[in-house]
């Protein structure tokens, strides 16, 4: 394609600069022509017209001939030429073996002479092998041009077309998270637009899919919780010891089944939940903000309900003023309700309770108090899996994984209320840094931290 637009404008070009020499001898042929004429109308003898003649000077051999005169020289028109000028009256050019000849009818006297001067060919072509060549150099640098610049077009249009295809295929293994840089033709460059978008539209959905899976797990505890503590009001399970009839068999055997797939149910809620917030957090594109009083008031909706049935009276304080951490909302709803949901399953109905919220010396601590008999083991209750009463061990390992993931922790002390006291400490994303002192709460979390141990006071018994 190159080739052919350089010859479309080169040739003419070429041509063109041709006509122009040949123009240009010519026209110096027609000025040596105008000189003999002038010295013929001031005399006709020849021997003054051959002293004007020798004054033009060059090329004896393209000495200008007058037909008619004796001026000597080299005559090259044939007869039939001269004729043909004096019939036409006027300038004529005729191709010769070296050349051409200019004649024009001259006046001498009564009868007509023809004024004949040679171009030879050197002069209508001078300098042509080397125009030719420079256009011809000139057309080899553009095809060169054109070629390196169409290569690097294509170039980056095979990489920009590259991108998107391994783009396409890890969107199509599973990542979401992968980008290209739109680039190339514009047709291209459109098209990574587009997948890009595409790319994030599938993120926003998948993440707003796993999270209302995760909130309708969280609304599932409620009356999961309530179904338990009903099943656990029920009467004894135990088939081994005694003797029974049929019906009252049938009867335990029962309520086993229904306390047997309650547990169930609550271990694949509490997997259930684990699973989507992991996920959720997984596709987080940087840290999550929310605002934990927002968060503690809307769950505190739900165990609300709960807690009037089993005529549980709460507190919730510090929850009227926004205060960011830099937890995602799921995340931090998931160990809320952990913490609560431990307090209605591990502490006998009608057990108070209450929660609150609170920022200071750079943290955000979210506080779950009750009345209930306390935890005697605090470390084996924070470790995952560990609890003594059949539970999944999810509970308070959801609360601490969430803590460290904010840069916090969490502790289980003695409550004021007489029973546990579990708090989650959360670094305050809005607070000032500031030199950790040895002393006070946050040296010493530091210094525990730093450590990697924690001792806790012993208080009553009570389970995850």
């Amino acid at each position: 394609m190159a080739s052919i637009i350089a010859l479309v404008f080169l040739i003419p070009l070429g041509l063109a600069w041709q006509d122009a020499v040949r123009s240009e001898a010519l026209a110096d042929a027609a000025q040596r022509s105008a000189a003999v004429q002038g010295a013929l109308t001031v005399s006709r003898d020849p021997r003054d017209v051959q002293r004007v003649l020798d004054s033009i000077g060059g090329d004896p051999t393209r000495r200008p001939v007058v037909h008619g005169l004796a001026t000597g020289g080299i005559v090259r028109a044939s007869d039939q030429d001269v004729e043909r000028a004096k019939a036409q009256g006027g300038p004529m050019l005729v191709t010769v073996p070296d050349g051409v000849v200019r004649l024009e009818p001259v006046p001498l006297g009564p009868e007509t002479g023809v004024l004949e001067v040679f171009v030879p060919t050197a002069d209508l072509e001078r300098g042509s092998t080397g125009r030719w060549l420079a256009l011809v150099a000139i057309a080899l640098g553009l095809v060169a041009a054109s070629v390196v610049v169409v290569d690097r077009i294509a170039g980056r249009a095979v990489t920009s077309a590259r991108e998107l295809v391994q783009a396409a295929l890890a969107v199509g293994d599973g990542d979401l998270g992968v980008r290209v840089q739109p680039s190339g033709p514009r047709e291209l460059a459109e098209a990574g637009w587009a997948f890009n978008r595409m790319a994030d539209r599938l993120v926003v959905s998948r993440t707003d899919e796993r999270e209302l899976v995760a909130d309708l797990s969280h609304r599932l505890r409620t009356p999961l919780t309530v179904l338990r503590l009903d099943a656990d009001a029920l009467d004894s399970d135990d088939t081994s010891v005694g003797f029974f009839t049929e019906a009252e068999l049938d009867r335990r055997r029962t309520i086993r089944r229904i306390r047997q797939a309650i547990v169930t149910l609550e271990g694949e809620i509490d997997v259930l939940i684990n699973t989507t917030r992991k996920s959720v957090a997984a596709q987080e594109t940087g840290p999550g903000m929310c605002d934990a009083s927002e968060v503690v008031r809307d769950r505190m909706v739900f165990w609300a309900a709960l807690a009037s049935d089993q005529n549980r009276t709460y507190q919730v304080l510090g929850a009227q003023l926004r205060i960011p951490v830099a937890v995602p909302r799921a995340e931090l709803a998931a160990a809320l309700d952990a913490v609560l949901g431990n307090v209605f399953r591990y502490t006998p109905q009608g057990t108070a309770f209450e929660v609150a919220v609170s920022r200071r010396d750079g943290y955000v601590a979210i506080r779950v108090d009750d009345a209930g008999p306390g935890i005697a083991n605090p470390d084996r209750a924070l470790r995952r899996g560990a609890s003594d009463q059949g539970s999944t061990g999810l509970g308070l390992d959801i609360a601490h994984r969430v803590a460290r993931q904010a840069n916090g922790s969490v502790s289980i002390a003695r409550a004021q209320l007489g029973g546990a006291s579990v708090v989650m400490l959360l670094a305050d994303p809005e607070a000032t840094p500031r030199q950790v002192s040895r002393f006070g709460l946050v040296g010493r979390l530091a210094r525990e931290r730093d450590s990697g141990t924690r001792r806790w006071p012993r208080p009553r018994e009570k389970q995850e």
